[in-house]
């Protein structure tokens, strides 16, 4: 039985699987991602990665056919390439991504497939995890950034210029502080991103009074947050403490309203949430979704929100699907 290798390649490390055409993660490995060292670096360490999968998978009697690569950047999947990257990959940007992986495994072209990682990720959901027999499924993604996916009929909706899934950046409406936009990463402003992803809550709290001192990060707030409804005090001054529940009630608050607003857009049948903030429990939960709710339209108000079920495995096993479908 022929096997594929899913490639999920981000900014500071790159995981690779041998999968099985029923999408089961046969075995792994994870490598840091060479962010500093250009492209044909990075695709020299990834296809050394590939290599080695392929040589286990022959000692256990499996033949792979074929790879998948979910990438971080702008990732045009009919040329193979990589339209555009931010500096968290230095030199990624231009990249022959496909034809330099199949160059350097002696594979044919046709069987290397990529796209961004984010529509991988929300492909493995769509395939096997919280959407599994969805028709159509939106997922969005709360991190370090804020990203997304609309999967439809079994296959992301790439965009004509492969820039689909850009949700972080729209405009929101509590994006702004003393009356003007927030600064985005994209370098635009008043932005989804700007308000809604991890570091942008971390710096709300800061704007806030928060003390960087005693809170060092994202985590950080949420912890003092946990602590603030729990009663406790610990070291902090309530003042750190109300900035912190302020932080995560505005990020959450505009979460839930750009997630609600895409619904209202897309009609999916399934909502997936994913990432590090999506996994910070009922603290930004519940808020979350009672503000994406508030936004529905009443066609809409029964519509599954849940959250994403494959983990660290699912852009390795949605980039395998683009193969073995």
């Amino acid at each position: 039985m022929t096997h594929v290798i899913g490639v999920d390649l981000g900014g500071t490390k790159t995981a690779a699987g041998v999968v099985a055409p029923s999408g089961e993660v046969l075995m792994s490995e994870t490598i840091p991602t060479l962010n500093r060292a250009g492209g044909e670096a990075i695709l020299d360490a990834t296809a050394a990665l590939i290599t080695g999968l392929v040589e286990r998978a022959a000692d256990a009697g499996m033949s792979v056919s074929g790879v998948g690569v979910g990438s971080a950047g702008v990732i045009d999947a009919v040329a193979g390439t990589v339209v555009s990257a931010t500096d968290a990959i230095q030199g990624w940007a231009g990249t022959s991504l496909v034809s330099g992986l199949s160059s350097r495994l002696s594979l044919p072209a046709t069987s290397v497939r990529a796209v961004n990682d984010v529509h991988a990720h929300a492909l493995g959901e769509a395939w096997l995890g919280a959407a599994a027999g969805s028709s159509s499924s939106l997922m969005v993604a709360f991190g370090t950034g804020v990203g997304g996916s609309f999967v439809l009929d079994g296959s992301p909706v790439l965009g004509h210029r492969f820039v689909g899934g850009h949700v972080g950046h729209f405009a929101s409406p509590l994006a702004v502080s003393d009356g003007l936009p927030l600064p985005c990463v994209c370098g635009s402003a008043g932005h989804v991103e700007a308000i809604a992803s991890g570091p942008a809550m971390y710096e709300a709290f800061l704007r806030f009074g928060g003390s960087s001192s005693e809170v060092l990060d994202t985590r950080g707030v949420f912890a003092l947050a946990a602590s603030a409804h729990d009663g406790g005090a610990g070291a902090t001054t309530a003042g750190d403490r109300t900035a912190a529940l302020r932080a995560i009630d505005i990020g959450t608050s505009a979460a839930g309203q750009a997630v609600g607003g895409l619904i209202n857009i897309l009609d999916p049948e399934t909502v997936v949430i994913s990432g590090g903030l999506a996994d910070a429990g009922e603290l930004w939960w519940k808020p979350m979704e009672t503000a994406l709710r508030k936004e529905l339209l009443t066609p809409l108000v029964s519509v599954p929100v849940v959250r994403a079920r494959l983990g660290n495995t699912a852009a390795i096993v949605g980039a395998a699907k683009l193969v073995l479908q």
